[in-house]
């Protein structure tokens, strides 16, 4: 057997051992939240991760832009970390917002199909020792 697969195999053991990985093997029968509608909160937050995005690269290219044009490199120097640092504090409020409603429910899915896909479980369907 090639060492990576002994390390990967180990890392999988590692992680069912684990209480999300555990947790994650026994919720296998639950409907994900993925499917539930969106409630307004969730909504406003990904309206928010959206808005970051629209402030973030293209509002420090635009002040780049002025600055070329106006001869002040002193735009760029202060309002683009600004500006890209304004988007980065909306994204975080979008993610809280929107993130922390699905976050724990994405990453014992993930989790779960790790440890299904990296073959720690047999399939359903079949029983251990066939």
């Amino acid at each position: 057997m090639l060492p990576w697969r002994k390390f990967r195999e180990k890392i999988v053991a590692r992680l069912a051992r684990t209480r999300i990985g555990r947790e994650a093997m026994a919720d296998r029968e639950s409907r994900p939240l993925f499917f539930e509608k969106p409630t307004p909160r969730v909504w406003t937050g990904l309206g928010l991760i959206g808005l970051s995005y629209i402030i973030g690269w293209p509002a420090v290219g635009l002040l780049a832009l002025i600055a070329f044009h106006t001869g002040e490199p002193m735009i760029l120097a202060v309002g683009g970390p600004f500006v890209y640092g304004l988007s980065h504090l909306v994204f975080m409020a979008g993610f809280y917002l929107a993130g922390s409603h699905y976050a724990p429910s994405f990453l014992r899915w993930a989790t779960r199909k790790v440890i299904e896909t990296w073959g720690i479980s047999p399939p359903l369907g079949r029983r251990s020792g066939i």
